[in-house]
This record gives C-alpha cells, structure tokens and sequence, in this order.
C-alpha cells in the first residue's frame, strides 16, 4: 500500500465525553494518518472539541442524520486513498496503521481483530460465543475475514459500489455488512491482521449492541 493515503472517519453520537480518547489514540499512530475527519451527528455535546485538535476536520450535524445516512455522507467528503470509520467511544492501539499498511500486501479491505472491552463486554459471549477468547479481563473477537465497522478499505471500490445502506438483516442498520457484500462482489481483494487493534468499548450508552 505505498504512495497511497490512509484516512479516518471518527462518528460520535451522544459521545463527547468519550470522544478525547478515541481521538488522542489516533493522533499518536507511530504512522499517521494523512487525513482526519470527525462528525457530530447532531447533539452539539462536540463542540469544544474543535479548538483543542485544530489539526482535525470537524462536521457538526444541525440534526441526527442516523447511522447509514451520516456514514454515506461522510464517504463522498472522503478524499483519501483508503478510509476507516471508527466511533468516537472506541479508540486504537497505537500501532494500528503501521500495522494494516506495512504487514499486508495491497488489497482493497484489510481486516483486523477487536478487543472487546466496557462494563457490557460479557454480552459479547451470547452473541459471538465461537469467536470470543478470554483475555486480560477483556475479550479477544476473531474477525479473521470477517467484517467490521472499521475496517481499512479502498475508498474509490466503496464508492463504485454504492458505498453505505441498510441491509435490512435484523434490528440493526448493518450498513458495515452491506458494505463489505458489495465490495466484494466486485471483486474486492482481502487481507486480515491477526492483531487486536480496535478496542471495542461497550457501554450502557452503546446506540447498538452487537
């Protein structure tokens, strides 16, 4: 993935609170990212976040767009080679880019696994019980090939394929899934990093749980 540029996306609904830690985790990446963008989707709990990281582009929503619709919007301002999406209470550990740009050959989604962290994390067993191994007090959530919300992707494929919609699969907007389906059927290429790099916080507040 050389000569290309990494960009990402941090969405926080209702999030303020939470949102420094997600951010400071992405500033510190031993590789940076060549483009930041952040998106309030229409609570106004964000704005003083603005003045303390000038070096990041902010979006605040006058009304709550909702997942898909937020998330669509969001890609067509996306002006970077690759993008991840990351909400505002999760973060990354440090080395996340270095490692899905340096550790993988070119492919246009690269995959990477979660830990699973939060005062709700046990939840995460009754859902994903085969997926789901102990670790340090938190879960460790295999996603080797598997679709995820943060995935690193080829922006330009994401568009040509309709980028975010609902998949109309369960209660929940799955507008990752959606994604990931599309992309593929048009030939996406996939790695994965056998890594925990996104932690996954659940939380009371959680606008779904997964």
């Amino acid at each position: 993935m050389e000569n290309k540029t990494y960009g990402l996306v941090i969405s926080s609904y209702k999030y303020g609170h939470l949102a420094s830690h997600c951010i400071e985790s992405v500033l510190c990446q031993t590789k940076k990212y060549d483009k930041i963008w952040f998106v309030d989707d229409g609570v106004g709990d964000c704005f003083f976040l603005e003045k303390l990281y000038p070096t990041i582009n902010f979006v605040f929503r006058k009304e709550n767009y909702g997942v898909v619709k937020n998330f669509q919007d969001m890609l067509q301002k996306v002006d970077t080679d690759f993008i991840m999406f990351l909400g505002a209470d999760n973060w990354l550990r440090a080395d996340t880019l270095e490692c899905l740009t340096y550790m993988k050959p070119h492919t246009d989604i690269v995959t990477f696994d979660v830990i699973v962290t939060g005062t709700l994390r046990h939840e995460i067993i009754t859902t994903y019980p085969n997926e789901i191994t102990k670790t340090m007090g938190d879960f460790y959530w295999s996603r080797k090939f598997k679709h995820h919300g943060s995935m690193l992707y080829n922006t330009k494929l994401a568009l040509e394929s309709g980028g975010y919609a609902n998949n109309f699969t369960s209660i929940r907007t799955d507008e990752d899934l959606n994604l990931w389906e599309k992309m593929i059927k048009r030939g996406a290429t996939l790695s994965h990093v056998e890594e925990g790099l996104l932690y996954y916080r659940r939380h009371q507040e959680n606008f779904y749980k997964y």
